[in-house]
């Protein structure tokens, strides 16, 4: 049976990442993993699913101070799975690695956010291209243990940062991605294992589509039961709208490493405005690029969603 399951085939070490941060985790039975590549509604998922475990509760604690993403290897992990340890609720923690670089435990759920990796891209253009000197610093510079590389500063022409992410990996095993690390293949990565029982895909095109729906989904899946009053409580306190508003409270550090602060990281929440930037030779090395590495099936859900049809 173990060999069905996902294995451990790389590790994840750079300006961002390290893996074998998670080789201390403790997992406990009901534990909730986001697993999401950046950019792709990360901090929308972890909001949703503070929502369920805080269901009943007429408090909750703030979103940074309980799930933390815990392969972000700028934080001491001795500080981060103390606390974690010291949880006594559902604990829910989020991860940007592909599944070949992380441990999988069947007894934990792990839900995987996806989005049109063309949509992921301009998000991504405008996270980077606002990283404060400071944050570079700190990546490259101030926290011990850079393994690889220091991440470049961002290109000024958006152009150039599109070829380089479509042609090139930052690791040697990747092709794309760079100078982060691979969005196709890393959804490919958790497509190839979508029958397990403990795996739930969750599109962002679907979640603006039908967020009543999609948060149904996540419940269930998650053995919550949340009534039709309580879903759509969830629904409006977790609009783009209402976390823009208080962006603080989601952005890491306050929002401290963007120029413009957290209202920057809660950038627009939309999807598209790839059709007005990308030309047709940019759509053919991404064309190039999702023909290699996705399978059909991950390539139409990736670029449309489970709703897109219906």
């Amino acid at each position: 049976m173990s060999e069905l399951l996902p294995q451990i085939k790389h590790v994840y070490q750079n300006h961002h990442l390290d893996s074998t941060r998670w080789e201390n985790f403790q997992v406990r039975d009901d534990d909730i993993i986001i697993a999401t590549p950046y950019k792709s509604g990360t901090t929308w998922m972890q909001n949703i699913v503070r929502h369920l475990v805080f269901l009943e509760q007429p408090t909750m604690p703030a979103q940074t101070d309980v799930s933390p993403w815990l392969d972000n290897r700028l934080f001491p992990i001795e500080d981060i799975l103390s606390k974690l340890e010291a949880q006594e609720h559902r604990r829910f923690v989020k991860t940007h690695l592909p599944l070949e670089g992380l441990a999988f435990y069947q007894q934990a759920k792990y839900i995987v956010m996806g989005r049109d990796s063309r949509d992921v891209f301009m998000s991504l253009w405008d996270h980077y291209r606002n990283y404060t000197p400071e944050l570079i610093n700190l990546m490259n510079e101030d926290v011990p243990g850079l393994v690889g590389s220091p991440l470049p500063p961002c290109p000024v022409d958006i152009g150039t940062l599109w070829y380089m992410w479509m042609t090139r990996g930052w690791f040697e095993w990747e092709r794309e991605g760079y100078p982060f690390w691979s969005n196709i293949s890393h959804v490919q990565s958790w497509w190839d294992f979508r029958s397990l029982p403990n795996i739930l895909f969750v599109h962002f095109s679907d979640l603006l589509r039908d967020p009543s729906g999609e948060i149904t989904r996540v419940a269930k899946f998650l053995d919550i039961a949340a009534s039709g009053q309580q879903v759509e409580s969830i629904v409006e306190a977790t609009s783009f709208q209402s976390m823009k508003g208080k962006a603080e409270d989601y952005a890491p550090a306050g929002g401290r490493a963007w120029v413009g602060g957290a209202q920057t990281f809660m950038n627009q929440g939309i999807n598209g405005r790839w059709k007005n930037v990308l030309v047709p030779e940019d759509l053919s090395l991404y064309n190039e690029s999702a023909s290699r590495i996705l399978s059909p099936s991950c390539q139409q859900w990736l670029e449309n969603g489970r709703l897109a049809s219906v």
